[in-house]
């Protein structure tokens, strides 16, 4: 199957940059382009993309509000988006993440990043390495955001098992299902089988929604360095 990709960036040299290089691989193409947060959602609907590559600081509809509808439209429940940011980790991540993004990558990554990023994406994984991890746990320090008192997560974690909460933990540090089956001794099938059941039972879209999910709800703590 081949990828569509939606490049939303209000900078036109930089799109041009990213068309060429997606549209150079066989298993990928761009599907349209868009210079702002609206244009982004419509031709997102219209042009029935698989990624989305979105800035954030747009003229009008940012980035962060694009996502948020098109996280929250039941027809695109199949579109991932990647935030792209200047830096790794900026004042955005953890919104963009509530807003129901798949991950993010700097815009200073190398092109089989990019690449490497879309294709993660599009096979539902989300782009959370241990760098942009730790950044996410500081945002939530930084920002008052490690609340245990929200209701409506802590009693969706009482639905899962004790080995889902143990590698929902493991997910929020930031460690690959390779990772974590080695750490939790169990194969990387049962680990992913884990991962998906408590996406499931948790309403999440993704992993990087567990990660976020698992420090409002308390489960995790973040622990100051």
């Amino acid at each position: 199957m081949t990828i569509r990709v939606l490049l939303a960036d209000d900078q036109a040299l930089l799109r041009s940059a990213f068309r060429v290089l997606v549209d150079s691989e066989p298993d990928m193409e761009v599907v349209g382009e868009a210079s702002d947060g609206a244009e982004a959602v419509r031709l997102t609907r219209q042009e029935r993309a698989d990624v989305v590559l979105m800035d954030i600081r747009m003229p009008g509809t940012d980035g962060l509000a694009a996502t948020r509808m098109i996280s929250e439209d039941p027809g695109l429940a199949h579109v991932r988006v990647v935030i792209l940011t200047t830096f790794e980790v900026d004042d955005y991540v953890v919104q963009s993440l509530r807003a129901g993004a798949s991950g993010f990558l700097g815009k200073g990554s190398e092109p089989e990043e990019l690449l490497s990023a879309i294709r993660i994406a599009a096979g539902g994984e989300a782009l959370l390495s241990p760098a942009a991890t730790k950044g996410l746990i500081a945002r939530f320090l930084a920002q008052g955001d490690a609340d245990d008192n929200d209701p409506v997560r802590s009693e969706r974690l009482a639905a899962l098992t004790v080995r889902e909460r143990e590698v929902l933990v493991q997910v929020a540090g930031g460690h690959s299902n390779d990772e974590i089956a080695e750490r939790l001794e169990v194969s990387p099938l049962t680990v992913k089988t884990h991962v998906n059941r408590a996406m499931s039972k948790l309403g999440a879209r993704d992993r990087a929604q567990l990660v976020v999910i698992a420090y409002e709800s308390g489960l995790v703590r973040p622990k100051v360095e």
